[in-house]
């Protein structure tokens, strides 16, 4: 497969969302500069020493979802690198790791792979073709004989042999090729098989660094007290007390709060209890979640704004044997990353240097950086980010407006020493940018064989302030409020889709897997309940609708297969079904769930993943099962509620995730279909909340249309 630089440099959005990541060869006609050390930089990707040693430079950011191994393995694959002498190195803020759909460097929607594929393919094979190019000018040999693997050259016809790291001076004087040829998928040697990631040793041993490791010299730490109230602000605050008590350095106002900065954070917190703050509630100490889910009934009895409208719903029901009809309701939803958000910012100039320095977890490092100059008075290129490991993203680090980057620049301004401002697990909880409270109100009219005639859903729903940050709402909806339902794979001849776009001071944002969170649920939920009004097993009745949908009936197939479908279960168990197509994926999912009393137990979950072409199946597995406990969390307890304007969930306690001990079996197969790309992190989330709403019907009889699920 021959491409072009010049047509590679030029692409931008291709099929199915193979975006490239920009690929930069430094200076005109070289590939980079050599030096004494026989450094080999032949794109802004990929660096080759002397030493043999092979750097693959990565814009993405690692927060468990293993870009650290797949997108250097993509490297590894075309360059024929040594495995095991491949390293890995965050990249600074430039735009030569920018994601070109939005301009800047990005990590989220399950993109990463999809989006570097092409470009770190084509970094790796230009590199290799250099390095050849330069062996065959020092043997005299034609460039074509020689052959490369594990970080060799060869030359089979006289003997030759060199490393890599031997051939690295000599290959910075190559031309840079004008194209290149990238390998078949029947000559991978490394993409398609199982790698463990390149990042357990440093996690395991504890010398990873997070954010909340970092402590550059003269560190000072700090907590801010934000008003208790969403829209809330400082009215005024007494500091008497708190500026007294041991390792308090400094209390300011800043734009958010009141800051503390101390000589720890455990002083710092101390100190912020002993303020007294009178707040300004701004109008909203009687907001109230249920009120709010009140309002939602009542508008999803209203006619909306008309999204999809293929045919005439009522026109068709008329002719309809039945008509299946249910709410489904979803809280809001905080992130509950396992390290709280924190980040440190050190005001260089405000000590005599130029510039500031940053180090945090985040999924925006360009939006970030460009936060904090401004704050800091500052251009961006004088402020160097650096991106830490992260304990958890799924969207909250990736903020558009920087907040917590923004709160952290506000209280360093000025202050002669690094300060690092962390979120207690409270602050982070109740800190905002969750996923959005939605209701759908749904109706499935069904003819005298069962088969759907029509169907109508209304939504009603906050957009989230993410999308409109970046300019991504409609006048009357936002897009997520019905992700996944305009593409449903499922025959039905009409289809109505409306939406009521409802406004409060909750701040959202988008959580792992946006919008199929909800409307897979609801969906898969509502083709579960017609299956049952018309005496049908409920995966068969799905394939019956799937004649044109290949992939979705051998995903379904393999989940009747794995989990033993249509066995006999113990009385109080039962199997549930669920399948969504999300981010270029295609995952199935069979829950078995006990039930006792009220309680709920998820035994084992089966799924049957379809990402296209698993560049390392091993880590997609991995993704599946992260992406069925983040949601079986929020199926089984996930709920923010506000009452008089506060949030009542605060930690751990009250905002629980599925343990280990409560956690279930969970056997996943991968489905090489051929079919494009598709994403990893997110897809294995939306079908669990189905599948267990299911299965717990199956167990139990009752059919649990709001989450997290209570058994009465």
């Amino acid at each position: 497969m021959a491409i072009k630089r010049r047509e590679f440099l030029k692409g931008g959005a291709a099929a199915a969302g193979a975006f490239t990541l920009g690929f930069v060869i430094p200076g005109k006609a070289r590939a980079g500069t050599v030096g004494a050390d026989g450094l080999f930089k032949p794109n802004a990707f990929i660096r080759i020493t002397a030493d043999n040693q092979v750097t693959v430079v990565l814009g993405k950011s690692e927060m468990g979802q293993n870009v650290y191994t797949n997108l250097p393995l993509i490297v590894a694959e075309e360059l024929d690198a040594d495995w095991q002498a491949i390293r890995v190195e965050q990249s600074k803020v430039d735009p030569a790791y920018n994601w070109p759909a939005l301009g800047m460097m990005v990590t989220g929607g399950s993109t990463s792979v999809r989006t570097s594929w092409e470009a770190l393919r084509l970094a790796g094979a230009t590199a290799r073709a250099m390095l050849v190019s330069a062996a065959a000018e020092a043997w005299g040999a034609p460039a074509a004989r020689l052959a490369t693997e594990g970080g060799r050259i060869t030359d089979p016809e006289s003997g030759r042999s060199a490393a890599y790291g031997e051939m690295a001076a000599a290959a910075a004087a190559q031309p840079v090729p004008a194209d290149v040829t990238l390998k078949s998928p029947g000559q991978f040697r490394l993409i398609g098989k199982d790698h463990k990631r390149l990042d357990s040793e440093l996690k395991v041993t504890g010398r990873a660094t997070f954010g909340l490791d970092v402590q550059p010299p003269g560190l000072r730490y700090a907590v801010v007290a934000r008003p208790p109230v969403f829209g809330g602000a400082v009215k005024s605050f007494d500091a008497s007390r708190a500026e007294g008590m041991p390792g308090v350095v400094r209390i300011k106002q800043v734009p958010s709060g009141v800051a503390v900065i101390a000589d720890s954070t455990w002083r710092a917190i101390q100190a912020r209890d002993a303020l007294n703050i009178a707040w300004d509630e701004g109008g909203n100490g009687d907001l109230d979640t249920d009120k709010m889910l009140e309002h939602y009934r009542e508008l999803s009895g209203k006619p909306g704004f008309v999204i999809q409208e293929q045919g005439d719903f009522d026109a068709a029901a008329t002719s309809a044997e039945q008509v299946v009809e249910a709410t489904y309701e979803v809280p809001f939803l905080a992130h509950a990353c396992m390290e709280p958000l924190n980040c440190t910012v050190f005001d260089r100039g405000a000590s005599g240097g130029e510039g500031a320095e940053l180090w945090t977890g985040t999924q925006m490092q360009t939006a970030d950086r460009a936060a904090a100059a401004g704050i800091l008075g500052y251009e961006p290129e004088s402020v160097e980010l650096h991106t830490q490991f992260l304990g958890g993203g799924f969207g909250r680090r990736a903020a558009a407006w920087s907040d917590f980057v923004a709160e952290a620049s506000h209280v360093a301004k000025g202050e002669p020493w690094p300060v690092k401002t962390t979120w207690t697990r409270e602050d982070d909880t109740r800190g905002g940018q969750y996923r959005p409270m939605t209701l759908h109100r749904s109706r499935l009219a069904l003819d005298a064989n069962g088969r759907p005639l029509a169907w109508h859903n209304r939504v009603v729903g906050q957009a989230i302030d993410g999308f409109k940050m970046l300019g991504m709402v409609a006048e009357n909806f936002d897009d997520s409020m019905i992700e996944g339902l305009k593409t449903q794979p499922y025959s039905v001849p009409v289809v109505n889709l409306e939406a009521h776009l409802a406004a409060s001071p909750v701040t959202t944002l988008w959580w792992r897997s946006v919008g199929h969170t909800h409307t897979a649920f609801m969906k898969e939920s509502l083709f579960d309940e017609a299956a049952h009004a018309v005496g049908a097993d409920p995966l068969e009745y799905r394939l019956g609708l799937l004649a044109e949908h290949p992939r979705f009936i051998a995903l379904l197939e393999k989940v009747k297969e794995m989990s033993g479908w249509g066995r006999d279960l113990p009385r109080g168990t039962g199997l549930g079904v669920a399948i969504e197509e999300s981010f270029g994926s295609i995952v199935a999912e069979v829950a078995q769930v006990s039930v006792r009393g009220r309680n709920i137990s998820v035994d084992k979950v089966w799924c049957a993943a379809d990402v296209g072409f698993a560049v390392n199946p091993l880590g997609v597995r991995e993704q599946m099962e992260s992406g069925i406990i983040y949601g079986l969390s929020a199926a089984l307890y996930g709920e923010i509620t506000v009452k008089k304007g506060r949030v009542e969930q605060g930690n751990f306690n009250d905002y629980r995730v599925v343990r280990v001990d409560e956690a279930p079996a969970i056997e996943v197969e991968i489905i090489d279909s051929g079919a494009s790309l598709g994403g990893a992190g997110e897809p294995g989330t939306p079908p669990i909340f189905a599948a267990v709403g299911n299965a717990i019907f199956a167990a139990s009889g009752q059919r649990l249309r709001s989450m997290p699920f209570r058994l009465t």
